[in-house]
């Protein structure tokens, strides 16, 4: 178990408070928010409303950046240990324009064809090991924002109970009974279509990765495990339905023979769901003491699985936030910066989904579209802008002022050698603290990082010869990996830096 998870709390535990974070949903946004919470020692419960964990997989992959949170804390190898190794690939796509993850070389390659289940599963085993196990059956029913703290109403297995937190977290899907509670704004457009998804057993479809435009719509397929095949089936022109409950295989079938003209009734659906292209977003990400992240606070087509991708990525850049406020290392304002930077990412991720779904589902009027953006893609900026795009891998945060290449951009998981051996940047933030490099034996930049012992780890090493890293004597890292401070270039001292991410220092500088 992690050392930061021995370590006292500032303050004592309110008497009161069942626990400082209330974590609302047990999916993939909700359990890595946890584990990062617990990463920090934090006292946290995570409710959710299924009383067992769901079989369906709608995520079935990662994006390269996704690869890298997951690389960052030490969590890859455990999906080996599960018995489920990962495929990996450069291959992406753009609204069905191919692309390729390769011109970023130093990153972490996608990963497809992994099932969601298996993703829960290894980050329920680390959350479990960190100490916090959700509770299910719980579903939240009402909540109170008390100025100090957030009660929770709950109807749980034993009857109703009321939960008492320092902050609550909404991580409970697009249809967020947090949000809705809370009073967050979600504005936005209705779905304007309707797809069924389903796993479906036996019957050895072609496989249509990217997706296949037809007359009538479109049909995509993959195979994501011994004889099972996903398929998704879009038809145009048919209204979605307002559902109680997920549409039957019959329904899945039917659609798919009109479309392709293949048979698929004959096979066994492992589960099916329908889903629409609504886009909404929630105005603000932080109310008070009630915070959203994942679908709570997004919804979209889902193209390219970046819906599951983007919300692991809210749960990091919040985790570290939080966590630091609740223990008393920084300020409440801290918290504003979760809605600043992941808000604008929400918003570009709504952009980006329509213009995918325009090409994608728009039919034959889109044709001439799809070709000239097949041309734009041969162009090395186009092809990594869209690449970036859809990788995660080009966010850039506002880090202040300053003009170091790196500002603000995720750390990549650069070779490093130290006087005890070499490593790689990624190992250096497994314990979910912050990282100050210093490239050019500095003492002054180790001196000025000290009065941060507490939360910030100083390492001194030398960038690998060929490494293609941009020149820098000195490098401040945040938890989540972004560059926060970079010299040459900054136009502020590295403390400065320090206390703006995280907080005041524990001890006066010497």
């Amino acid at each position: 178990m992690d050392a930061a998870l021995d370590a006292p709390l500032d303050t004592a535990l309110d008497a009161a408070l069942d626990a400082e974070v209330i974590v609302v949903g047990a999916g993939p946004t909700g359990l890595m928010l946890a584990g990062e919470l617990r990463l920090a020692g934090v006292e946290v419960i995570v409710l959710d409303r299924l009383t067992e964990p769901t079989t369906e997989s709608r995520g079935l992959g990662f994006t390269p950046r996704t690869m890298e949170v997951f690389a960052q804390r030490g969590l890859v190898d455990r999906f080996d240990a599960l018995g489920a190794p990962l495929e990996t690939t450069t291959r992406g796509h753009f609204g069905g324009l191919p692309l390729d993850f390769g011109v970023f070389p130093e990153a972490h390659p996608a990963v497809v064809d992994l099932p969601q289940v298996h993703t829960e599963t290894m980050l329920r085993g680390w959350v479990a090991d960190l100490g916090c196990d959700p509770r299910r059956g719980h579903t939240v029913v009402g909540l109170t924002d008390t100025g100090d703290a957030v009660e929770v109403q709950i109807d749980g297995p034993d009857g109703p109970l009321t939960l008492r937190a320092r902050y609550l977290v909404g991580c409970d899907g697009g249809r967020s009974t947090v949000r809705e509670l809370a009073g967050f704004d979600f504005p936005g457009t209705p779905a304007t279509l309707e797809l069924f998804l389903a796993d479906v057993r036996g019957c050895d479809i072609r496989p249509r990765f990217i997706g296949e435009w037809l007359p009538g719509g479109v049909a995509m397929s993959a195979r994501i495990g011994d004889g099972i095949d996903r398929v998704v089936v879009c038809e145009r022109d048919i209204p979605p339905q307002r559902r109680t409950a997920p549409p039957t295989f019959d329904e899945v079938a039917a659609g798919w023979q009109r479309l392709t003209g293949e048979d698929i009734s004959q096979g066994e659906a492992l589960w099916v769901s329908a889903f629409g292209d609504a886009t909404r977003l929630a105005t603000e990400y932080r109310r008070s003491r009630v915070l959203l992240a994942g679908d709570a606070a997004h919804v979209h087509l889902p193209a390219g699985g970046l819906g599951m991708n983007t919300g692991i990525q809210d749960a990091f850049n919040l985790g570290w936030k939080l966590a630091a406020v609740v223990r008393g290392q920084a300020p409440d304002t801290l918290l504003d910066t979760y809605h600043d930077e992941r808000h604008a990412v929400g918003s570009r991720l709504l952009d980006n989904t329509r213009a995918q779904g325009l090409l994608f589902l728009g039919g034959s009027a889109m044709q001439p579209l799809r070709d000239v953006m097949g041309e734009l893609t041969e162009h090395d900026v186009v092809h990594r802008h869209l690449a970036g795009m859809v990788s995660g891998l080009e966010i850039r945060y506002p880090m202040g002022d300053g003009d170091h290449p790196l500002l603000g951009l995720r750390m990549p998981d650069l070779e490093l050698a130290m006087e005890e051996g070499t490593t790689t940047a990624f190992p250096l933030l497994r314990g979910g603290r912050g990282l100050v490099l210093d490239l050019a034996h500095d003492e002054s930049v180790r001196r000025s990082a000290r009065p941060w012992a507490d939360r910030v780890d100083v390492v001194t090493a030398k960038p690998a010869a060929d490494a293609g890293f941009p020149q820098a004597d000195a490098v401040l890292v945040r938890p989540d990996g972004h560059v926060a401070w970079a010299a040459p270039g900054a136009r502020d001292d590295l403390t400065d830096a320090l206390a703006r991410w995280f907080g005041p220092p524990a001890v006066p500088a010497n």
